[in-house]
């Protein structure tokens, strides 16, 4: 299993700086957060944020969990992809839902925030993503995005496309059905995680219906949540209890009262191995 973590909180420098800190002490990701207007949080952009990552690490995976491409706009997210993929030597994932409605990025500017147009245009923009991603003439006829074909050049560096993980509701068919097309799941059950015994049962399904459905290649099961600094033994015992349900990644995720100071102490005590 592989290990990240979420830089919740800090300036871009300071972020750039954990970024580096993080990777020198074997953490094999380093992600951050896409949002534009949630309460008064101090917000940056992530594609600005990620940039500064990729310039200060060499190793590390990089991402923002989670964009939710119903309220950007397919060709741009296209582009902002793969320049940061190419910056950062083919090392970002995309991981995307239908983003968070407390955002005032939805409702007070007019995006839609009905579940069924944002599930929409999230499939709609994969699709986009994965044709402009290839270099090739690609047009679009949907229900949100229309296009004559263009040509987007240079390609990611990563192929046959950037890794996509997708947020997954679970038990629901839909959603479920959603993520079994991609590279990978972020499970969502009940508003948070769910448990190990949760995942253990989601693991096996997506197992079993990539199967079905002939899907073949790597597929990341993302488990998230705190394990303490101080105790790295009780900190790999939560991640192993993760890794044995089917997670290849323990993303380190800590969204209430983390600190610059309390995520380096985190980010210092290593991934939690064991």
């Amino acid at each position: 299993m592989k290990h990240g973590i979420i830089i919740t909180t800090g300036d871009p420098r300071s972020i750039a700086q954990l970024a580096r800190q993080a990777e020198a002490a074997g953490w094999d990701g380093v992600f951050y957060w896409d949002g534009i207007a949630i309460g008064d949080a101090e917000t940056y952009d992530p594609w600005v944020v990620m940039a500064a990552i990729a310039m200060q690490t060499s190793r590390v995976r990089i991402g923002a969990i989670l964009t939710p491409p119903a309220r950007r706009r397919p060709w741009k997210l296209a582009r902002e992809t793969m320049t940061l993929d190419r910056l950062s030597g083919g090392r970002l994932v995309l991981p995307v839902g239908l983003g968070a409605l407390d955002d005032g990025a939805f409702g007070k500017v007019g995006e839609p925030t009905d579940a069924r147009t944002r599930a929409e245009r999230l499939d709609e923009s994969l699709a986009i993503l994965e044709g402009l991603w290839s270099g090739e003439p690609f047009g679009f006829e949907g229900t949100h995005y229309r296009f004559a074909p263009m040509t987007f050049r240079p390609t990611p560096v990563q192929q046959p496309r950037i890794p996509i993980w997708v947020a997954g509701a679970w038990p629901h068919e839909r959603s479920m059905r959603r993520v079994i097309r991609w590279d990978g799941v972020l499970p969502q059950v009940g508003g948070g995680g769910g448990t190990p015994e949760d995942l253990r049962e989601i693991t096996g399904w997506i197992t079993r219906e990539r199967a079905e459905a002939g899907v073949t290649g790597a597929f990341d099961i993302v488990a998230s949540g705190t394990t303490p600094a101080d105790d790295p033994a009780a900190a790999a015992a939560i991640a192993r209890d993760w890794a044995e349900a089917g997670a290849t990644w323990w993303v380190e995720a800590d969204w209430e009262g983390a600190s610059v100071d309390s995520l380096r102490r985190r980010i210092a005590a290593g991934p939690p191995r064991g």
